[in-house]
């Protein structure tokens, strides 16, 4: 039984909702903590910033290390934190 060309575009165009709506979470939980670390408050090219981004994702994936023995900084067990100098209110 194979579904009509119309019906796999129906299905192809909802995934492709459903994929832009992830997508539009993902960057707003993201730019969320973004903030609250400060990122927005740094002057940085978004080509340094995108590396900085690649660097974390691999870190967390198992891909790297941290750079020349530096530990990542403690999260407090709520994973609020206070990065650059935030409070957690903030």
């Amino acid at each position: 039984m194979k579904k009509p060309t119309a019906k796999i575009r129906e299905e192809i165009a909802r995934l492709q909702e459903q994929l832009k709506q992830a997508e539009t979470r993902d960057a707003e939980r993201i730019g969320r903590i973004a903030l609250r670390a400060g990122i927005g408050e740094i002057e940085i090219e978004e080509a340094d910033l995108l590396s900085a981004f690649e660097e974390v994702a691999g870190r967390f994936r198992g891909g790297t290390k941290p750079t020349q023995g530096r530990k990542p900084a403690a999260m407090p067990p709520n994973g609020a934190g206070e990065a650059a100098g935030q409070s957690a209110e903030a």
